[in-house]
């Protein structure tokens, strides 16, 4: 069917468009004259792969067929994303585990808060340096083929952790960590935006994006399990990072064989079910699939404030991340737990971040303020910093007092969720998309770069330097959001006036969807905010 639409419209004149043209939203008139002239997908743009499964314009779902290929993307795509980030997660946490399981004593030189903070901060000085090659990779390689490498590349290089005994092994093998992890999130921000709705994404960046707080749970508890280890060839740090390494080799190996590089082929499906998945996603307006690179796009990624907006969210929220992931144990110590406990309560922070996470999507959900629910989550971090910084431990009372102020300081990572899964939603155009998620992603090293750093060991056990920084990162946070949405209100408005004056509807039948164009040329494109 695909190849006999494409006939018709190379046939049709009217129907042929430039197929590097730049639309542009001041000249928006021309645009919707060309978009009404062209009743087709111009095959010139779509990708070729892509264009053997969309249909030539907008075709219905049912709700029930909706939810019935919803739940086979979930049951495929989900689970990967998920106990991937979760590894993830786990491997790069395993070090702040360790640093009160004995590599301080065995490195003695990691004693010195300054260079165990080092270990932390190359990985994402590493990540910085590969974003952008790896985002060019993930546009134009088989995502998950490129991604099951790169899991069993870094789970190689954890096991190697456990070889070092010396400060420049670990920084060597920390920054090759870092550049195999590189491929994740950007991965799964592209996988959310080619499998579901623009209105599923909060959700689902939120499912594997809370795994950050399940692998405080289950680490913590794996932790304790390995620090009884007191004799053998191994000792307990060096068994936990083999073990976690020989887990996540294996499971690279199995996301390379079960996840389908895209709707398009997946060998799992049916031909009609392919061309369904891939209908359901066309409301999205933002394409999903694309492998041609588009020069223009990257100048309009680097000149759109919103690109901007992400990435400054990215290091007003990581930078306080990094450093009290980093340093969460020692940090947790210093209000005199003992290691048992310590180890414990950090898993009480897991269900504080996943409980955050949760409860802001859903809020998102019932209310559709996106931007207002990230504003609201930052107050309680207001609260508990403000906290830390006053209050000195004298009593039991305190104690538990600062370990609920600490607790609650982590509701800013709902921004840093959200903003997210904004991200993936409002930028469109596949070139443009790419950049600016790996814009976002280097800011989000530069954050978690530098937030373990503001942990100054002259500074333990209160860190007020430290706290006083992250205060800073929340008024920042709070005055971007407040931006990033009357600019989305006022695009919104100018688009639906500029339409309005050409006299020319909304392309109902969604006939450009694939068509590779940016979120400011695609006249029928609607921020979410």
């Amino acid at each position: 069917m695909a190849k006999s639409v494409r006939n018709e419209v190379h046939a049709s004149p009217e129907a042929t468009v430039d197929p590097d043209q730049k639309y542009d939203i001041d000249n928006v008139e021309r645009v919707l004259s060309t978009n009404e002239k062209a009743e087709h997908i111009n095959y010139e743009r779509i990708d070729n792969e892509l264009a053997k499964y969309a249909n030539a314009a907008a075709i219905e779902i049912s709700p029930e067929e909706n939810k019935r290929l919803k739940r086979m993307i979930d049951k495929r795509v989900l689970p990967i994303m998920v106990f991937t980030y979760f590894l993830q997660a786990l491997d790069k946490g395993t070090m702040s585990f360790a640093s009160i399981m004995g590599i301080r004593d065995d490195i003695p030189v990691l004693a010195d808060n300054s260079k165990f903070a080092w270990l932390t901060t190359c990985i994402y000085i590493a990540v910085l340096i590969v974003e952008f090659p790896t985002n060019l990779a993930i546009q134009r390689l088989p995502v998950a083929k490129y991604l099951g490498f790169n899991i069993m590349a870094w789970s190689t290089v954890l096991a190697l952790h456990a070889a070092c005994k010396s400060f420049p092994a670990l920084i060597a093998v920390r920054t090759l960590l870092g550049i195999f992890e590189a491929v994740c999130q950007p991965t799964f921000l592209i996988l959310s935006s080619m499998w579901y709705k623009r209105e599923e994404q909060a959700q689902i960046v939120t499912y594997w994006y809370m795994m950050n707080g399940m692998q405080q749970i289950v680490g913590g508890l794996l932790a304790y399990c390995f620090s009884l280890i007191k004799t053998g060839p191994l000792k307990s740090w060096q068994a936990i990072f083999m073990t976690y390494g020989i887990i996540s080799f294996f499971w690279g190996i199995f996301v390379i064989w079960w996840l389908p590089d895209s709707p398009m082929r997946a060998k799992c499906f049916s031909e009609e079910d392919k061309k369904l998945m891939v209908e359901r996603v066309r409301s999205n307006q933002t394409g999903l699939q694309n492998k041609k690179f588009r020069a223009y796009q990257v100048r309009e990624a680097l000149t759109d404030p919103q690109s901007w907006c992400y990435c400054l969210i990215a290091i007003c929220t990581t930078l306080p991340t990094s450093g009290l992931g980093g340093f969460a144990n020692i940090i947790i110590k210093g209000f005199d737990f003992t290691v048992l406990q310590t180890q414990l309560l950090a898993m009480v922070l897991g269900v504080v971040i996943i409980i955050t996470l949760i409860s802001a999507t859903w809020l998102v959900n019932k209310t559709k303020q996106n931007l207002l629910v990230m504003a609201i989550y930052v107050i309680p971090s207001f609260i508990g910093t403000i906290v830390l910084m006053t209050v000195k431990l004298h009593n039991r009372a305190t104690q538990v007092g600062l370990l609920i102020s600490y607790y609650i300081v982590l509701s800013f990572w709902a921004a840093q969720t959200l903003s997210m899964s904004l991200l993936s939603r409002n930028i469109a155009g596949q070139t443009k998309k790419s950049t600016v998620v790996a814009m976002n992603f280097i800011a989000w090293c530069v954050g978690n770069a530098i937030g373990p750093q503001v942990f100054l060991t002259r500074d333990k056990p209160r860190y007020l330097i430290a706290f006083s920084t992250h205060m800073g990162c929340y008024v920042l946070l709070v005055i971007v959001i407040a931006f990033l949405r009357f600019n989305f209100m006022l695009r919104n408005r100018t688009k639906n006036k500029l339409q309005e004056q050409a006299g020319v509807a909304n392309d109902d039948h969604l006939a450009h969807a694939f068509d590779d164009l940016t979120d400011k040329e695609n006249p029928n494109f609607r921020y979410m905010y």
